[in-house]
């Protein structure tokens, strides 16, 4: 379960830590708040958290993508919540969230309590590749779809005041990105392609710590770095189960303080199957 222990990263922007992390932005007139947690109780923490933060009646909710300690929890926010996504992320939602939701509630018990009888509700309000949202006090956010990375609907939000990216799981602190859906490792790189102009200061991931601008860079040389190499072992004929292998390895002494490398073996199968 989540708990209320937001701090401040930004000027306006606030942050649970927890899985996942969930960001609170507040302006003087509405807050945003980014991901859900998983199920409706960790939904209903969160609301709370919001509520005791903000300035002004309006709440509006985004989702950065359809899974479900991202979106499960909708249910526990209060009625006059204002639910925004990208339409190709409800698109997903629609195709995929039941069955998502039935992976993670046979991954444990606590995971099957938490996610019992949750079904996706569909947004408010949709859009195509950008949204804005005035909190009031100059905050202005925008929500931003620039392709498929970690799955097909990523949503990104950046906090314009403040230069904040919150970025799912499209760009993460020191941690091997893992592909799913229709996403690949070259739409990821354009994907970071089209954030770095953001010229953001700080970064939340929703799996990793906040760390600041330059986590934007570093995604893009791991991902680089390991497309070109398991691209030279395809070509050499190594098949892609022994070149995942090697990779890890390899890996792990080139990235030394990276959390757990052992992911990288799936993404290796992902970049061969582009």
């Amino acid at each position: 379960m989540l708990e209320d222990n937001a701090a401040k990263v930004s000027d306006h922007v606030w942050v649970m830590t927890g899985f996942p992390n969930i960001a609170i932005v507040v302006g003087d007139s509405g807050t945003l708040v980014v991901d859900t947690g998983l199920g409706p109780r960790n939904g209903a923490v969160i609301a709370q958290v919001a509520q005791r933060l903000s300035k002004g009646s309006k709440l509006f909710l985004t989702t950065t993508h359809f899974h479900p300690e991202h979106a499960g929890g909708e249910a526990g926010f209060p009625a006059n919540t204002i639910l925004i996504r990208p339409a190709v992320q409800q698109a997903e939602m629609v195709k995929s969230g039941d069955q998502m939701v039935d992976t993670f509630s046979k991954m444990n018990a606590q995971n099957a309590e938490l996610l019992k009888g949750v079904k996706m509700h569909a947004p408010d309000v949709t859009f195509d590749s950008e949204a804005k949202i005035e909190l009031g006090g100059g905050v202005t956010v925008r929500l931003l779809w620039f392709g498929a990375a970690h799955t097909k609907g990523d949503e990104l939000i950046f906090v314009d005041p403040d230069k904040t990216l919150v970025s799912g799981d499209v760009v993460q602190n020191k941690v091997v990105p893992t592909v799913t859906g229709e996403g690949s490792a070259s739409s990821w790189l354009a994907v970071l392609d089209k954030i770095a102009p953001l010229g953001a200061r700080t970064v939340v991931p929703d799996h990793s710590p906040v760390g600041d601008g330059s986590l934007v860079a570093a995604e893009r040389a791991f991902i680089a770095d390991a497309r070109s190499r398991a691209l030279a072992l395809k070509a050499q004929g190594v098949p892609a189960d022994a070149a995942g292998k090697q990779m890890v390895d390899e890996f792990k002494a080139k990235y030394p303080d990276w959390a757990n490398m052992a992911p990288l073996a799936r993404f290796v199968q992902s970049i061969y199957a582009e």
